[in-house]
């Protein structure tokens, strides 16, 4: 019976024992297990939505989305729109301990053990156009032209 005792004062004291504490940490805090799909911050950071991403959001409308609260909300609030918009809830994880590489997690709150979660790296759907065409001809064309005038 103490060893009851102890675990409920332990408990009190520390908090409920979590299971796979590292995977939690990794995947912004649910496992594995549950994971419908999974972007790395530098894919969450690329100018567009994952087609792939977009697809799961419709398909998984029961599901939470996850997103790591240790990047900047500009780089996470396209994510955030496409979720509101399929009325999939959100969840900003932020651990000041721990910087997990993970940017998004679309999650179940139960196993559903997934081959393949994350996404290739490949080019995201929707870009999103800053001026860069006519800057960019600018660019190259003036850098010709300096180097034309300098020999």
């Amino acid at each position: 019976m103490s060893k009851n005792i102890d675990d409920y004062i332990q408990q009190g004291i520390h908090g409920q024992k979590e299971t796979n504490p590292d995977e939690r940490r990794k995947f912004l805090g649910t496992l594995r297990e549950r994971i419908v799909i999974a972007l790395t911050q530098s894919q969450v950071r690329e100018p567009g939505i994952y087609k792939q991403v977009e697809d799961a959001l419709k398909g998984n409308r029961k599901a939470r989305l996850y997103l790591n609260g240790n990047m900047s909300y500009s780089e996470l609030s396209k994510y955030t729109k496409q979720a509101a918009k399929n009325k999939i809830e959100y969840t900003m994880v932020t651990n000041k301990d721990h910087n997990s590489d993970i940017g998004l997690v679309l999650a179940y709150d139960y196993a559903i053990d997934k081959e393949e979660i994350y996404v290739k790296k490949e080019s995201p759907k929707k870009t999103v156009q800053k001026g860069k065409g006519k800057k960019g001809v600018f660019t190259i064309f003036s850098k010709v032209f300096k180097r034309g005038r300098s020999h």
